[in-house]
């Protein structure tokens, strides 16, 4: 079953999102799906897995410079 994580980001622009999607896709992508909400005020992260962990997600941006807090 597919769990369903949502973050707060420092995302502002798509050429940010594209620097990310390597990394995104090698983490991501092979267990679940990811994508972005610029529009949201909190620059969502809405991730779908049922393998990778929030704490794996927010360190993966948080090591490109990024900030990335879970939302309850």
């Amino acid at each position: 079953m597919k769990e369903v994580l949502v973050f707060k980001t420092s995302i502002n622009h798509n050429r940010e999102i594209r620097v990310l999607k390597p990394a995104l896709n090698k983490l991501i992508t092979k267990w679940g799906y990811w994508n972005f909400d610029l529009e949201d005020c909190d620059n969502i992260l809405r991730v779908e897995t049922h393998r990778v962990t929030a704490g794996a997600i927010a360190r993966l941006l948080n090591n490109h410079g990024f900030l990335c807090e879970e939302l309850e």
